[in-house]
């Protein structure tokens, strides 16, 4: 089934509203639908998640791992003003790129984490997007898919110029990423947050401008291309 996003739209005249670009719309894709994050969402996250799953997290994670400590912690997320939050659900069964994926479907769903606007600011026409993918869903076609989606989503229908990433300075796996998929890195940001255990974050900033978009977009296409063939 070919993606709803295979035609390149252009971007709007005006910014889209400030309740547009906080609004969780359901995007689908190929392989993943991107939905509201909500506590249901929970036990599909916990049954493939791990402690290295939320090892880097700004905002740390659960506070145990079980249904109910995921769910309180997508209770947390949801509470953050200005920030969205949606549910990585693979539609396509567990090809196409996936790991070996043990366990069932959760309430008929396969669940592979989540993906934020973790910040916007629609005055001055950037999102933050973060990622948070549980094993089984790393390295396949779920990160790129997802960053398409919200990419598409904030440079063609809310007239976004910007958005960037900020990637744990200690996280070599989320940074190769930002450069496969062809985001600017921008620097570092040294002490820039705290950490839920009390010690200092250097976050690595990389972003990716509206111009850059074509470029960046058809990258992403081409690694989903892999998957199908």
């Amino acid at each position: 089934m070919d993606s709803p996003v295979q035609a390149l739209s252009v971007a709007p005249e005006a910014p889209a509203t400030a309740a547009q670009w906080t609004d969780p719309v359901v995007l689908t894709g190929r392989f993943i639908r991107l939905e509201p994050l909500t506590i249901q969402h929970a036990a599909g996250i916990f049954q493939h998640a791990d402690a290295d799953t939320v090892a880097l997290l700004s905002r740390g994670g659960p506070a145990e791992q079980s249904v109910q400590g995921w769910a309180e912690y997508i209770g947390r997320l949801n509470a953050v003003p200005g920030r969205v939050n949606w549910a990585v659900v693979v539609v396509g069964g567990q090809q196409g790129g996936a790991r070996e994926v043990a366990g069932q479907q959760v309430a008929g769903q396969l669940v592979a984490g989540r993906v934020s606007y973790s910040t916007v600011q629609p005055a001055d026409r950037w999102a933050e997007i973060g990622t948070m993918l549980t094993p089984p869903f790393q390295g396949g076609f779920c990160n790129p898919e997802a960053k398409l989606l919200l990419m598409e989503r904030a440079f063609t229908v809310l007239g976004a110029g910007r958005v960037h990433f900020k990637v744990d300075a200690r996280n070599a796996r989320s940074r190769a990423a930002m450069r496969k998929l062809g985001a600017t890195e921008e620097g570092t940001l040294r002490r820039y947050q705290v950490r839920p255990d009390g010690t200092a974050r250097d976050s690595v900033m990389f972003s990716v401008l509206t111009e850059e978009w074509p470029a960046v977009r058809a990258g992403l296409l081409a690694r989903l291309d892999s998957f199908t063939r």
